[in-house]
């Protein structure tokens, strides 16, 4: 991977420490700067990232620089080391040990990874748009799991909560359930379990090659920080703390992952919407009517599914669609309507399977967390079945009926 230009350490005084071990690794060209340099150098310089040295940091030079640096794109990394303040949203934290220089290396391979499928978002996109970090609001976008079921478990949800989307665990069992069905962009590991139970879910993430660059925070003592993760992080103390201080790495995946629904729906000719994963509207009424068309000639059977959401709530409306794109059948399609639902298509399946199949994608929306209102996304689900004279438009109809019933 290339970095895209050097790597740029702001600091003040001394050169620290974290710089000597990049250079020693002889794989970035390193570039040094004061703090009244450091906005002409990101100007100038055009860097891969940024690493700022919290000792001695000038705060009114640091908002600057961290809002010049949210502006530019392709994504441009910020990495703070050993902060002590909180940090702009765009800031990575980044606790650093001269023991293990490796972890500052893998922080940052994993933050250059996103400037790259940033890069080729943009390269790619046709007519050229602005794809930006800021079109990612984490509020609406993020999710972070909530593992634990100690006593610090509900201010944790609260100040997680009032920055994301947040999924409660209370298991090890149930996270790892979470992990397998939903998009999550964060994980914060709370206190209640044994030091070797905490040992042996960190050994399995990092051996997943899908959750390496996963943001983890652990906020129990008696962990260390060997584990083949680019995003751990050990913060514990108060809530609001943790909450800050993963929210800006979460914030990063959360753009990761929608850079790679933009990609995919790239290769699908703008059918695909970047947002949801699902196909877009038009896409959908195409594709419907394709389906019905052919389920009739042939004589196969096709059902047809609504998962209505709280129209005032449209973060559950798209946890919704991102849940049903990622574990629906490859021979189902589906789209979130403009009325807050999202409809799928079965196809070749009865009526009692496709019932059987809405219940188990319902249940998988549960127990999300969405602000302070403790909104829960489980949907109302009203599903219908082709018969022998039905076209797409009369199929629809009957749902929509069906949904207005169950409504009352």
């Amino acid at each position: 991977m290339s970095q895209q230009g050097p790597i740029l350490i702001v600091s003040t005084g001394g050169r620290p420490s974290f710089a000597a071990a990049l250079d020693e690794t002889k794989l970035f060209p390193v570039i040094d700067a004061g703090w009244a340099d450091a906005v002409r150098a990101v100007e100038q310089l055009r860097p891969g990232a940024v690493l700022i040295s919290s000792f001695g940091i000038d705060k009114s030079a640091f908002a600057a620089l961290a809002a010049q640096i949210a502006a530019r794109e392709p994504y441009l990394p910020l990495i703070v080391i050993d902060p002590e303040a909180r940090l702009p949203d765009n800031a990575i934290p980044f606790t650093y040990s001269g023991n293990h220089p490796e972890r500052l290396f893998a922080r940052l391979y994993s933050a250059l990874r996103v400037r790259s499928l940033h890069a080729t978002v943009m390269r790619r996109l046709d007519p050229p748009r602005r794809a930006v970090m800021s079109d990612i609001d984490p509020a609406r976008d993020a999710t972070v799991l909530l593992i634990g079921r100690g006593g610090a478990y509900p201010a944790l949800s609260v100040a997680l909560g009032e920055r994301m989307g947040v999924v409660g665990a209370l298991s090890i069992e149930a996270a790892a359930k979470h992990l397998n069905t939903r998009d999550i962009d964060g994980i914060v590991l709370g206190e209640g379990f044994a030091p070797r139970v905490v040992d042996a879910f960190l050994t399995v993430l990092s051996e997943d090659v899908r959750f390496r660059n996963l943001p983890v925070v652990v906020t129990t003592g008696n962990v260390q920080a060997s584990y083949d993760l680019a995003n751990l992080e050990l913060i514990a103390g108060d809530p609001a703390r943790v909450a800050a201080s993963i929210l800006p790495m979460v914030h990063q995946h959360a753009f990761e992952v929608h850079l790679s629904r933009m990609l995919r729906s790239i290769d699908a000719n703008g059918l695909v919407d970047a947002r949801t994963g699902l196909l877009t509207p038009a896409a959908f009424e195409r594709d419907f009517a394709t389906a019905v068309y052919q389920a009739q000639s042939g004589g196969s059977g096709l059902s047809v599914a609504r998962f209505a959401f709280d129209p005032t709530h449209a973060r559950a409306q798209f946890d919704g669609a991102r849940i049903i794109s990622r574990l629906m059948r490859q021979s189902d399609f589906g789209a979130a309507c403009s009325d807050g639902s999202v409809i799928v298509v079965f196809a070749e399946t009865d009526l009692r399977n496709a019932h059987m199949i809405a219940r188990r994608l319902s249940a998988v929306m549960r127990h999300t967390r969405h602000g302070k209102r403790d909104t829960r996304a489980e949907p109302l689900v009203t599903v219908a079945t082709l018969m022998p004279h039905d076209s797409a438009k009369s199929l629809l109809a009957r749902l929509d009926d069906a949904a207005q019933r169950a409504a009352s």
